[in-house]
């Protein structure tokens, strides 16, 4: 890693920049956080303790300084790599993109933490966008490996890429920006027909959500739908596959749904959560993910040693 890269600057200070902190953190980076709010910091803090606990059960127990302040400018300061992470909405990131370009030191690469919005719209006022790449996390961020980049420079990319493989990401590349990019794009699909399932009366939420959990959610764990399917087609792979069984794939989407999300059908939806939840709140199902998580992580480790 570069001396550039070992202070990272955190623009926003909710739960994905305390879960991007408490990693680097973790990794022995310096780390400067900025949240406009000084409330907020007790909050990202508390985050940040309970996500390092985690980590070190991973084998991670660097305590590089995590610094706080509500002013930018400071945050920005020798920082090699900005992660911003401010709210989902196109006017607020455009506004503050360019106002982190003209904060930060020449050299730092600019990463915008957006799920569906598109580099192209968000950089329009900063006067070096090739330096900004999109780089989309999945929650929280510090447990789940994926980041998604998209960018306009090749060598700002693979920069932005190596440096999240030093944080032990695992960065996907995008030819050419896409709404919701990739990860969302496919947990939409999947959603969608959730969702219709539920609309058509066909099972319970719950039941729903245990056959992908139970199922094939299982094996995309270990690998995405491509390499699924080649194993499906036996001897013959991917191409076996295909040509066997490709008609009966066509027919599966052709009946597949397009749901509404009207009053009754988000009735439902939440009627069956809560049911599915049996009174446990957000904070113990976040800690049961998280406990999940781990266990995963820990046996990916093994499965790859």
């Amino acid at each position: 890693m570069s001396e550039t890269a070992r202070h990272i600057a955190i623009i926003g200070a909710g739960m994905i920049g305390a879960s991007w902190a408490a990693l680097a953190s973790a990794h022995g980076l310096q780390v400067s956080a900025y949240d406009p709010n000084r409330q907020a910091e007790a909050r990202f803090r508390a985050y940040v303790e309970r996500a390092r606990a985690q980590l070190a059960e991973l084998g991670l127990s660097g305590h590089g300084e995590i610094a706080f302040s509500t002013r930018m400018e400071t945050a920005l300061e020798g920082a090699g790599f900005v992660q911003e992470n401010g709210p989902e909405n196109e006017a607020v990131k455009r506004k503050l993109l360019a106002e982190i370009d003209a904060l930060a030191g020449p050299e730092a690469i600019i990463a915008s933490s957006t799920s569906a919005l598109v580099r192209s719209a968000i950089v329009a006022g900063c006067a070096t966008p090739e330096r900004i790449v999109v780089a989309h996390p999945f929650n929280p961020p510090h447990l789940v490996p994926l980041v998604e980049i998209v960018g306009a420079d090749a060598d700002v990319v693979a920069r932005a890429a190596a440096f999240y493989r030093t944080l032990g990401r695992r960065p996907v590349v995008l030819n050419r920006e896409m709404p919701g990019h990739i990860a969302n794009r496919l947990a939409s699909a999947l959603y969608r027909e959730a969702v219709h399932l539920v609309e058509q009366g066909v099972a319970s939420v719950a039941d729903i959500d245990a056959a992908l959990c139970h199922g094939p959610g299982l094996r995309w764990a270990l690998m995405g739908p491509h390499m699924t399917y080649h194993l499906g087609g036996g001897e013959g792979g991917i191409a076996g596959y295909l040509a066997h069984l490709g008609p009966s794939q066509l027919r599966r989407w052709e009946s597949l749904g397009n749901p509404s999300l009207d009053a009754g059908v988000q009735a439902k939806i939440v009627e069956g959560v809560a049911e599915e939840a049996a009174g446990r709140s957000i904070a113990e199902l976040e800690q049961r993910r998280d406990e999940g998580l781990l266990a995963l992580l820990k046996a990916r480790k093994l499965v790859s040693d």
